[in-house]
């Protein structure tokens, strides 16, 4: 029995790792991965806006930049957003519109500088799109199908023309975000499963970033992008009856808050299958999961204490827990990348337009200090591939 006991010990010791007389927890060895390895995306579109009202960001209590710090916590990729002509941002911003093709060069700029590949997300509106709405940018309003695929296609081309003016192309273009409804509706909508004239839509920006790559050293990697596991099949079936197949990545958006699929093992079992069906690579491109039910702010949160995934509770260490299974399950499946939507939308005196502060500060990964939470580390984790 003696014996066991010191077996069972010197296990439980070597467990711990001592520092200066002390014993802590030993911590997994940190893995960076490179971009196009197994993609680590943070979405930093609101950081700019952020720290022009007072939001700041600090790793271990020190004040630094924000794209530095992600990056050290195993960040490979900045994913940004971009509308068209967003006046409804201006007008709450002494007209700035942080979100336009000047505002997104900054974040762009910033991402590069520190070493990091960029995903372009073209939301081909004015604002947010998302399943519930795709609103025609101002400018294309009213157009015939045969001229608004002509606008898609020179907006999409002259986008990437200036990056490229500016040395700042994208490694990956999302043409369209969430588009389980279409694009640029009316005419885009996809209206009882008849997926034609998005398909036109679709094929026109895609096209457009192929015929830039053909000029271009940088050579985006496309995108096309659907909200949730559930629906995943149903829309790809869709796009590809259209002919839609010239793109590189199949982009998912997956929260549980909004899923029905639950489970670790059904979030392996969908990307395996829209893997094998379609031969394209598949990648998370939203993602979140919260680590507090506290507010920071005024503002009310998204995410409640309701929100729990199943087998996690809402913590900092269980946001780790939930961040590390989640990739595990996309690697499981074949998949190449996560990509955290928002993760630095902190609190601060930014108005949206529907309050003032952050309605996703339980769900960043960052405290309400700003300093970093140990949820970062899970892109840096060294996991089974």
């Amino acid at each position: 029995m003696k014996s066991i006991l010191l077996i069972i010990l010197a296990v439980w010791l070597s467990s711990f790792i001592p520092v200066k007389n002390k014993l802590v927890y030993s911590v997994p060895a940190k893995k960076f991965y490179k971009w196009d390895e197994f993609n680590m995306g943070v979405d930093l579109s609101y950081v700019n806006q952020i720290e022009d009202y007072g939001g700041v960001y600090r790793d271990s209590g020190q004040v630094s930049d924000c794209f530095k710090i992600l990056k050290d916590h195993g960040a490979n990729t900045v994913r940004v957003r971009l509308w068209h002509t967003p006046a409804w941002v201006g007008k709450l911003n002494t007209g700035k519109l942080y979100y336009d093709l000047y505002g997104v060069e900054k974040t762009i700029r910033r991402a590069k500088q520190a070493g990091l590949a960029v995903n372009l997300d073209i939301h081909y509106s004015d604002t947010w799109a998302d399943p519930h709405k795709q609103e025609t940018p101002a400018a294309w309003k009213g157009l015939a199908l045969d001229v608004l695929k002509d606008s898609v296609y020179n907006y999409t081309l002259s986008v990437l023309n200036y990056y490229n003016s500016k040395n700042l192309v994208p490694e990956m273009v999302q043409v369209g975000n969430e588009n389980n409804g279409g694009m640029c509706w009316p005419v885009g909508k996809i209206v009882n499963d008849d997926f034609s004239n998005y398909a036109v839509l679709l094929k026109s920006g895609i096209k457009a970033v192929r015929d830039f790559s053909k000029t271009s050293t940088i050579k985006p990697r496309v995108i096309i992008h659907e909200a949730q596991l559930q629906t995943a099949g149903w829309w790809m079936n869709g796009i590809t009856k259209e002919g839609v197949t010239d793109y590189d990545i199949i982009g998912l958006s997956h929260y549980t808050k909004w899923s029905s699929v639950k489970t670790m093992q059904g979030v392996t079992d969908t990307i395996q299958q829209l893997i094998n069906t379609y031969k394209k690579t598949v990648m998370i491109v939203e993602t979140g999961y919260p680590w507090t039910t506290e507010n920071g702010d005024q503002y009310n949160n998204i995410f409640s204490a309701r929100d729990s995934a199943p087998g996690y509770n809402i913590s900092p260490d269980d946001q780790y827990r939930y961040l590390k299974d989640l990739t595990q399950a996309i690697i499981n499946g074949g998949g190449k990348g996560i990509q955290y939507w928002e993760p630095a939308w902190i609190t601060s005196k930014l108005n949206d337009g529907w309050g003032t502060g952050s309605s996703w500060d339980n769900v960043t990964l960052f405290d309400f200090n700003g300093n970093a939470l140990k949820g970062a580390d899970y892109m840096c984790y060294p996991y089974k591939f």
